[in-house]
């Protein structure tokens, strides 16, 4: 079994795939950016580890300390309401640069032999779509494995109780199909019904 380290442990896809990772008998650390949410990702059977992502040197000491053979990217930076996406441009594509460069610089400091990182499944435009490459490109540069999500729903995503327009996926789905992606390596996989 591997050692992972979950960046965004306990956001809407974090929350999910890490007890599926405890269960499959992993040894997880998982991220959150306030001491009120660590207990959370100890429910979930991880250790929590309280770190912002975009605090460099933090995060490569958090990341050496835990020395793991897999670092996993389930960042956003995405309010709870999506209407209030337009009123916060750059946050997301912050954590897809920075946020994604810093992780990448820590799971080398670790000598983590494969690091995961969440993209997107549908075309954006703009500086989203640029940010979305610059990730993608980061991740495959490291023979890491970018996965690319259709759009979530279910219980705590922004469509609870409807299906949003293709591609999509239930993020339940979603999460089971990303234990698969722990044993590929340098390539792009799309998770979508």
């Amino acid at each position: 079994m591997s050692k992972i380290f979950v960046a965004g442990a306990t956001g809407v896809i974090g929350s999910r795939v890490v007890p599926l990772l405890v269960a499959a008998g992993h040894t997880v650390a998982g991220t959150t950016r306030s001491a009120e949410r660590a207990e959370l990702v100890r429910s979930l059977g991880a250790q929590a580890v309280v770190v912002d992502v975009f605090d460099a040197a933090a995060l490569r000491d958090v990341v050496v300390a835990f020395a793991p053979d897999i670092v996993m990217h389930e960042l956003t930076d995405l309010p709870d309401d999506p209407r209030e996406i337009a009123n916060q441009p750059g946050r997301n594509a912050r954590i897809r640069r920075e946020g994604t460069r810093n992780l990448i610089d820590a799971a080398t400091a670790a000598g983590a032999s494969l690091v995961i990182a969440q993209s997107v499944a549908w075309p954006l435009e703009g500086d989203g779509a640029a940010a979305v490459a610059e990730l993608e490109q980061m991740v495959l540069d490291v023979d890491g494995v970018v996965v690319r999500y259709g759009r979530f729903h279910g219980p705590g995503t922004y469509h609870p109780d409807s299906l949003p327009e293709p591609p999509r996926i239930h993020v339940d789905d979603a999460a089971l199909r990303t234990m698969h992606t722990l044993l590929l390596r340098a390539t792009t996989v799309t998770i979508a019904d």
